[in-house]
């Protein structure tokens, strides 16, 4: 039997914009009818407010309470609350129309510079309901007892440089304020400009030849033409072609081995892609039909491993579409991480568009790296070059409404790609970084074979990408009695040249004009992350006897070990390793599917889309009932984009 008033739920303190309507409710329990009076600031009556609710429209800050009585002559009190108005300026109309109180943020705070020994006062603040709470980090760093809007930081000093964030929540949501560059300057002191880093380092991939979508024809010369211009810049450059998703993993696992504190990271992805839930997705060359999460890598994932390495620049640039796919997913499973304040996203378009690869006379190329490899090599902050980028393809008009670049970042330093290097006290890293980074790089020597018959034929090895490499084969001495010789290579295991197709040969040799003068022969191999054992190349020579006019032939074989990337051995990662945790999803079988040869390219088609605009599966197949009825929809551009010519 209930004796006293006991209060079940109390009312929460609220922050609201001014004219915003707030509803202030408690509610209790006790022996008989009970009586409401509510009271403001200084113990004062709300006239007519006597229920267990208190409905007004919020004029400015002010404390309330409530006051409850029985008929018993008992009375208690609820807690008191804080009504919060905010004068932002910004209309109420600004809040989201199905607002129900969760974080929203009013006012950002903003960078500055102070001089050393001056305060520092950095502000945020939220709409909320209940009324939002807030922390402050610096650098990513959590600042124990900054839990208000305001962080007040007296006598500025070198150690309160960074980035300040603020994340700001209740019990409905989570928000992070805009980042906060803090710089403190010292007029006595000489002022340094000039940024560096410990070391520079890329991974670059690109997919052209799918098992089960369209294959593409520009990730190839677009990944070359990047890696030359990052070597110029000073970054060493590991450059794939055609992985599958194992393969993919394991050589960002390798890549985030070659990535420390200091150190300039640099991720490239051209080729299919797709975005769903926020996140987006890298397609491998073995992903079947249709999408599915599992089969291909989260770009957010990448990101993340790279940002634990406390790297102090990471660069992510996919040249890939962002179509939205099967929204009803749930997206992977990836913590976030601390904000460090040195990311950038170079999106080659926005989201739920598509990136399209064009041909300008015997090249292809995706229209964002046309425009990133125009501009890379410029020595300012990486943003501008972006910004650069995005402003020469939004005048391109065979884009325009199509394809339009997205730029994020949280840099909290005018940081370039053409930052100098500067190792003075990394000396154990470097030396540790340049061991594997020469493991996926380094190209077998030269050496000379000598034929019975006396014929000597030099072997020279060119490296297109870290897992394509060339072998040249070129007579360099002959004999009176060997007439007309030729040379024959093969490879044991047998590697297929998956770029001979037509259409792509021609591309494939225009990066080899300045390689070797005159080879008598050449050999193309690629997929070298496949190469489980020594790779060994058989040289056939066919010459004519002087004597007997007969056409004769010897062979040697040349054992040149595991070259370029075939040395990391990303066979066995890719075989026994479980997917990373954050990414929750398995590793698939990496049992090589044999590659296709890729489709002419038929004239007058100068433009395809990069990707294809997937659609939920069921959905499909209730639109088109086939054989491939789960194969996600194409848009089919080539001839829209060819009138656009």
């Amino acid at each position: 039997m209930i004796k006293e008033i006991e209060i079940l739920q109390h009312p929460v303190s609220v922050c609201v914009p001014q004219n915003y309507t707030v509803t202030l409710s408690v509610e209790a329990v006790g022996k008989g009818s009970l009586r409401y009076q509510w009271f403001r600031s200084e113990s004062e009556e709300v006239p007519g407010a006597t229920g267990a609710d208190l409905v007004f429209s919020a004029q400015k800050t002010q404390l309330y309470v409530c006051r409850i009585n029985d008929q018993h002559c008992n009375c208690v009190f609820s807690e008191w609350v804080k009504v919060k108005v905010l004068h932002i300026g910004t209309p109420v109309a600004s809040l989201p129309d199905t607002w129900e109180g969760e974080p929203h943020m009013a006012l950002q705070p903003v960078s500055q510079a102070v001089c050393g020994g001056e305060k520092v006062v950095l502000k945020c603040a939220a709409w909320g309901i209940p009324a939002p709470h807030y922390q402050w980090y610096r650098n990513g760093n959590l600042l124990q007892g900054e839990t208000k809007e305001t962080l007040q930081i007296e006598n500025a000093d070198r150690v309160h440089e960074g980035t300040y964030l603020c994340a700001v929540s209740n019990v409905l949501g989570e928000r992070w304020s805009e980042p906060a560059d803090v710089t403190i300057v010292f007029p006595d002191e000489p002022t340094v400009t000039g940024l560096t880093a410990t070391d520079k380092v890329a991974l670059l991939i690109g997919n052209l030849n799918y098992s089960h979508h369209p294959a593409l024809t520009a990730p190839m010369m677009d990944a070359q033409e990047l890696g030359n211009l990052l070597q110029q810049l000073g970054f060493r450059v590991v450059s794939l072609l055609d992985l599958t998703r194992a393969e993919m993993l394991a050589a960002i696992e390798e890549f985030l081995k070659l990535l420390h504190k200091g150190v300039y990271a640099l991720f490239y992805y051209a080729g299919h892609g797709f975005e769903c839930m926020g996140r987006n997705y890298l397609v491998a060359i073995d992903a079947p039909q249709p999408y599915r999460q599992e089969n291909c890598v989260s770009v957010q994932w990448v990101m993340h491993r790279m940002q634990e390495r406390q790297t102090a620049l990471n660069v992510v640039l996919l040249d890939t579409c962002r179509k939205w796919y099967n929204q009803q997913c749930v997206p992977s499973e990836i913590m976030s991480l601390a904000p460090l304040g040195n990311t950038i996203y170079g999106y080659g378009t926005c989201e739920d568009a598509e990136a399209f690869e064009v041909r300008d006379g015997e090249r292809s190329s995706g229209i964002f790296t046309k425009y990133l490899n125009k501009h890379v090599l410029r020595p300012v902050k990486v943003t501008h070059v972006l910004e650069q980028v995005s402003e020469d393809l939004g005048r391109d008009p065979l884009v325009t409404g199509r394809q339009v670049v997205e730029i994020r970042h949280t840099l909290k330093d005018p940081r370039s790609l053409a930052d100098p290097i500067s190792t003075v006290g990394h000396f154990k890293e470097l030396r540790l970084r340049d061991l594997c980074w020469r493991q996926a790089n380094e190209l077998p020597e030269r050496r000379k074979l000598a034929f019975p018959c006396g014929v000597e034929v030099e072997l020279s090895f060119s490296a297109l990408f870290s897992n394509v490499i060339v072998i040249f084969a070129t007579v360099k001495t002959t004999k009176p009695c060997t007439l007309d010789c030729s040379i024959i290579l093969r490879s044991c295991p047998i590697m297929e040249d998956v770029f001979s197709g037509a259409g792509r040969s021609d591309e494939m040799d225009s990066l080899l004009l300045n390689s070797v003068d005159n080879p008598d022969c050449m050999l193309r191999l690629c997929g070298l992350q496949k190469l489980q054992e020594p790779l060994v190349i058989e040289v056939d020579l066919h010459y004519t006897h002087a004597d007997s006019k007969l056409r004769q032939m010897e062979s040697r074989r040349q054992d040149i070990g595991r070259p370029l990337v075939a040395r990391c051995e990303l066979y066995r990662r890719a075989q026994t390793d479980g997917a990373p945790a954050r990414e929750s999803a398995p590793l698939l079988s990496m049992d090589p599917a044999p590659y296709r040869q890729p489709p002419h390219q038929l004239p007058g088609t100068p433009y395809c889309s990069s990707t294809r605009k997937a659609e939920n599966a069921w959905e499909y197949v209730l639109k088109h009932p086939s054989p491939r009825s789960n194969e996600p929809e194409e848009n089919d551009e080539n001839e829209l984009m060819g009138r656009c010519l």
